[in-house]
């Protein structure tokens, strides 16, 4: 009767809880909803019913919106993107992170804090020179030439991040492996680098969903259509097509799918590494 009793209460004081989530779901998830109802619909279904389930389900939006848009051309350009950055940003932030972390380096808490300000300061301050620099270079209107601004952006907060993660790391483990005769690099990349893949998902998860969503420099570095990323080729597309709801919902649909897949299926590790790595700094 007693267990009875504490089950009741717990259902009650859960319920305000499942009330709030519930209204989360509908303003998070209703616009998503609408997003696929609308590319479903013709025109006239727009007419007669804007938010609503369509009449007909008109399937042919997504095969004229993926040649319209060119997005058999724009997509592989931003995987070559997200692919280049996610690796290069690994490697490098990790080394970083790892240095700071575990090496007590001098005035590596203020190099940490350096790092944070970096982070977030918006990128139209070098914005200019930096176009300048890379015309001068030839890398405009070049894919590896983006990666690396890229890169060098979402390394700030990459290594921020990973060290985060790295501090709580014992030891023990290090110095097992060098009594072992590791040498620094080895106790890296044997031990450390194992224990720390769930910052590293985190960061990698970051890194490229900024990465395919950025537009700005997108827009700036690459200006020829061959090279347009997802992006920028919806954003074209729209511009062209905005009156016409199915096809750009349909192409808004194409974009953000995938990016949706990936994060449910690695939201558990996705949320266990910002929340570990948050609690030490």
């Amino acid at each position: 009767m007693r267990q009875h009793r504490i089950r009741e209460s717990r259902s009650i004081n859960l319920t305000p809880n499942y009330i709030i989530l519930f209204i989360v779901l509908i303003f998070a998830g209703g616009p998503l909803l609408i997003l696929c109802f609308n590319a479903l619909k013709n025109s006239a279904d727009f007419g007669r019913n804007p938010l609503g389930f369509p009449s007909t389900l008109n399937w042919s939006n997504f095969s004229d919106a993926w040649v319209k848009g060119n997005f058999s051309v724009t997509l592989p350009n931003t995987l070559i993107l997200v692919t280049g950055t996610v690796v290069g940003t690994m490697i490098l932030s990790s080394m970083a992170a790892y240095s700071i972390a575990k090496l007590k380096l001098p005035g590596s808490d203020a190099l940490t804090m350096y790092f944070l300000v970096v982070s977030s300061l918006p990128l139209q301050l070098f914005l200019v020179p930096l176009f300048y620099l890379w015309r001068k270079l030839g890398l405009v209107n070049n894919l590896f030439g983006l990666i690396i601004i890229y890169t060098a952006t979402g390394c700030a907060f990459a290594i921020f991040l990973l060290r985060s993660y790295m501090v709580q790391i014992p030891s023990d483990f290090e110095d097992a492996a060098r009594v072992d005769g590791a040498n620094e690099w080895q106790a890296f990349t044997k031990v450390v680098i194992p224990l720390s893949w769930p910052a590293f998902l985190t960061t990698g998860l970051v890194t490229g969903l900024n990465v395919w969503n950025e537009f700005m420099l997108a827009t700036v570095f690459l200006t020829q259509p061959k090279l347009y990323t997802v992006v920028t080729s919806y954003y074209n597309f729209s511009t062209a097509y905005g009156r016409n709801w199915g096809l750009t919902s349909a192409a808004a649909v194409m974009m953000v799918i995938p990016i949706l897949v990936l994060f449910l299926l690695l939201q558990r590790q996705f949320i266990s590494g910002l929340t570990q790595g948050g609690l030490k700094g």
